[in-house]
């Protein structure tokens, strides 16, 4: 590991670093045909300078005949010992007369592979093929143009199964396709305010963001968050456009050149081949531009316009001197809800002096100054460079003042080199993954698990300054789902030592969360659920109500019922939340289920106490009446039997919505007539139906099984729905089909069965969603298709990967794990020893294969295990769990 670590600190001196697996082509040893002289030697193709005329170049000394015969030359990569390599990227000589068109790649094992058509300006020409363990390869041309044949670089990538760290598992570009604005997150750190990311497609949903089918890269915005992004940086050169927006400055790039891990991204853009660089700190975007040409280079700062979910207006930006900017403006016309204008400072520096500070309003340039306004506001900074030069820029953010941008500039930024962050980036990316570790299975359920824990530890990002203030805006008169909020600005307690006591965060709905995230988050990072609760109990705090999915400190007023209420309640049962008191706790979610709190509207929340149904809609039914379960523990907890006694009754109410015809429940309108009785449609459901919806009565499900017939009808009729959905990969639309893992409410559904008593059914079915819905590994498949939400669908697919799970979201008074077959050989799971008082708890699995889902036995800590769940309580303490597996159920395991 030492070595590793020493090999990654030399590398930090070029350009080239990191891959989402590692460029190994510096460790090898370079040796070619020939050199035209010692400036074009050998190991000038591994020294990370790329596609600049006469820099960091190796070439042949050519020969050409009289009658057009061309000397072919050949260089050669080898190690001290063998790699497994299945990546090569060839970076041709960049100018126009010296050509290598195509040749054949030679491996030391005998295999060869040939290359066509490799392009001429230097740029890119990735070759892929199945990994390949060897000691050697060699590139042999044998086609060109010109005279002084050779390459200005040679990349050459680990294969995954080689990957040295956490880190280089993990893959960015899986369902990009289909993602967010703010799915593709690669150059931010967890839950940072910092999250820049480059748009390809500049829409909300399906696709949106960065899509990995486009071909232009539209700028970089410098903030990815639930309904807030904005300030949209691009590199070009002096005279490119940039009044009329992204489709004036937008550039053509391709993924040959590109490089994506957790804290890095790196891409070529080829409209004037400059190479584009970012990673981050928490505050601070960090970013490396290199001109492979001498230019004058023109940073654009698009300060207007729709971007993502929002849209920029009302934009102020000043130079302070010749290497500071100072920016500020208004996010507007949120998509979703939440406040009606949210402002964002930033503060940036340049590391090369402005020569010229220009920009545009309403389309027209606008007479020279310091400062600049405008509502359609967009400007530049003219900065010369030579061939091959760097311009470094980082951008400072905070919700609260340009001043609190600087301070947050100061402490994270102010002298600190790209490399250095980027190196700390992928460290702390390390430490965050590597809470849990896998062995064993197959190499792409690896890929997909690393990628799955990334992006629950990517989304719901601080909104706190380094100081500690942060906007609050839970005051104002509610629109529907926006607010007409002011901005108050706040500070988040301290510890006795200076530090801050939590963060305040931004958030996509915790809508049904109890069946992924708060349970998830307990396991390795009890820290993180900790947080989160403290965040929503702050906004209740502030503004009495516990928010759906805060955006830019107030409510959005998302979704359905009040699911952060779920957050914190898990947290209070397992014992971890540690940053604000277990009696303000209970006072905001009992508060919270009644009028004027955030379940809903009164009206609804008092026809729903009087009459035990949700008028119009048996979606909000389930889920209140599974909040007020949770109530009914916390006050069991607490001792406090009066409520208790009257949350656990009204949990019971959904029974009201029953049809004991079809034993299904459905919507019911305020005179108690069903509105329909098709469990196919989604009319009075949440991004559902009766179908996929029924199962979530988690906290009832004995009733529920009762009213359906006995254990064999309900497993039956669960078991036809899974049927039914087989071909369909579980995934439907919102509200068709039958059991969807493509959105929230079916995310429990195939762990219900062990409830009927036939936990085999759950091992089966568990195995055949998670490779199914969830076993993509490419662009276009992973998540299901549409509603990841910040980490939702990856938390379901990892829990389904480990074998843990609990439909009653860790809300029980004595929180507890299912356990189904994971399809890892080895699970080590790192506990925080602040919150818990074991080191690991380890499960093993024996006799693991993709046929082999079914459970034969159990050990826990040495001892025959048959129940089928451990308590939180056993598992915080440390352990081993053993599994055995088998191609046949076990009908007698698990029934306990």
């Amino acid at each position: 590991m030492k070595n590793w670590l020493t090999y990654l600190m030399c590398l930090v001196s070029t350009t080239i670093v990191h891959a989402s697996t590692d460029n190994i082509a510096p460790l090898a040893k370079v040796t070619a045909s020939t050199s035209l002289n010692e400036n074009f030697s050998p190991d000038k193709a591994v020294d990370g300078i790329i596609g600049v005329d006469g820099k960091g170049e190796w070439a042949c000394e050519g020969v050409l005949t009289s009658w057009g015969d061309l000397r072919y030359p050949w260089i050669q990569f080898e190690w001290d010992k063998p790699q497994t390599i299945s990546r090569i990227v060839l970076y041709d000589r960049p100018n126009t007369y010296d050509n290598i068109a195509g040749g054949k790649l030679i491996f030391s094992d005998g295999s060869t592979l040939y290359v066509n058509r490799i392009p001429r300006n230097g740029v890119g020409k990735e070759v892929t093929f199945p990994a390949k363990k060897v000691k050697w390869v060699r590139f042999q041309a044998t086609d060109g143009y010109g005279k002084d044949l050779g390459f200005s670089e040679v990349e050459i990538f680990t294969d995954p199964s080689e990957a040295k760290d956490f880190v280089a598992m993990v893959d960015p570009f899986i369902e990009t396709n289909r993602g967010r604005y703010f799915f593709f997150n690669p150059g931010s750190l967890p839950f940072a305010m910092a999250s820049a990311a480059p748009h390809t497609r500049n829409r909300n949903q399906n696709g949106g963001g960065y899509n990995y089918n486009e071909e232009y890269i539209l700028g970089f915005g410098q903030l990815h968050d639930w309904m807030i992004s904005g300030l949209n940086i691009m590199p070009a050169i002096e005279g490119e456009p940039f009044g009329g927006g992204e489709q004036e400055w937008k550039s053509y790039f391709q993924h040959d050149e590109e490089i994506a891990q957790p804290g890095y991204h790196r891409l070529l853009l080829r409209k004037h081949n400059i190479w584009a660089e970012y990673t981050a700190t928490e505050r601070v975007n960090f970013y490396r531009f290199t001109y492979t040409q001498k230019q004058n280079a023109q940073i654009i700062f698009g300060l207007s316009r729709h971007l993502g979910s929002t849209t920029m207006t009302n934009a102020t930006i000043e130079q302070e001197d010749p290497h500071h900017l100072s920016i500020q403006f208004s996010t507007v016309n949120r998509f979703w809800g939440g406040p009606k204008e949210v402002t964002i400072y930033a503060y940036v520096e340049l590391d090369r002096p402005i020569q010229k500070f220009i920009a545009i309003n309403e389309n027209k340039p606008l007479p020279m100054a310091n400062t600049y306004r405008g509502d359609t506001l967009n400007a530049a900074v003219i900065i010369p460079v030579e061939a091959g030069e760097a311009i470094h820029m980082k951008v400072a953010l905070s919700y609260t003042s340009i001043e609190n941008a600087k301070k947050n500039f100061e402490a994270e930024a102010k002298q600190k080199q790209f490399n250095e962050v980027r190196l700390r980036a992928r460290e702390i990316w390390n430490e965050w993954l590597g809470k849990i570790e896998v062995k064993g299975g197959e190499l792409k359920d690896r890929i997909k698990f690393y990628t799955d824990l990334w992006h629950v530890l990517l989304g719901r990002r601080s909104i706190v300054d380094v100081t500690g203030h942060y906007p609050d805006r839970t005051q104002g008169v509610r629109d529907g789902t926006f607010t007409d909020a002011q901005c108050i600005i706040r500070q988040v307690p301290k510890n006795p030592d200076g530090r801050l006591k939590y963060q305040m965060y931004n958030s996509d709905a915790f809508w049904l969360t109890q069946w992924n995230l708060n349970v998830l988050w307990g396991l390795a990072w009890p820290e993180v659920h900790d947080e989160m609760a403290s965040s929503l109990m702050q906004y209740a705090t502030n503004g009495y109500k516990i928010p759906r999915g805060p955006s830019g400190g107030g409510y959005s007023y998302i979704m359905t019922s009040s699911p952060g209420s779920n957050v914190i309640m898990s947290a209070v049962m397992k014992g971890i939340l540690t940053k604000h008191s277990i009696d303000s706790a209970y006072v905001m979610v009992k508060r919270n289920a009644m009028p004027g709190g955030m379940l809903g509207d009164p009206q609804d929340v008092e026809f729903y106490i009087k009459n035990g149904y949700w008028p119009q809609n048996a979606g909000i039914t389930v889920e209140a009446a599974f909040q007020d379960w949770g109530i009914a523990q916390f006050s069991k907890k607490l001792k406090k039997k009066k409520d208790e006694l009257y949350f656990l009754k009204r949990s019971q109410g959904w029974k009201k919505l029953f049809d004991p015809e079809t034993k299904f429940i459905f919507p019911k309108d305020k005179r108690g007539i069903f509105i329909h009785k098709d469990p196919l449609n989604g009319t009075g459901w949440v991004e559902a139906n009766a179908y996929q919806a029924v199962w979530g009565l988690s906290h009832d499900l004995d009733e529920l099984i009762k009213l359906m017939g006995g254990p064999d009808s309900f497993a039956n009729k669960l078991q036809y729905a899974f049927e039914m959905s087989r071909a369909s990969d579980f995934v439907y639309a919102y509200s068709s089909g039958y059991i969807s893992y493509a959105n929230q409410p079916g995310c429990s559904n195939a762990h219900v069965f062990t409830y009927a008593g036939k936990p085999w059914l759950t091992q089966y079915w568990v195995r055949q969603v998670k490779e199914q819905a969830y076993g993509g590994v490419t662009p276009d498949l992973g998540y299901g298709g549409h509603d990841e939400d910040q980490g939702q669908m990856g938390g379901v697919s990892a829990l389904m990967a480990i074998g843990l799970f609990n439909i009653l979201g860790n809300q029980s008074v004595d929180p507890y794990y299912e356990i189904t077959s994971p399809i890892f050989d080895e699970i080590i799971i790192h506990l925080d020893q602040r919150y818990y008082e074991g080191k690991q708890f380890i499960i093993k699995v024996y006799n693991n294969s993709k046929d082999h889902p079914y459970i034969q036995q159990a050990r826990l800590n040495g001892k025959e295990h048959e129940k089928f769940w451990i308590s939180h309580n056993t598992f915080q303490k440390g352990g081993v769990l053993e599994l055995w597996l088998g191609d046949k159920p076990n009908y007698q395991w698990g029934k306990k």
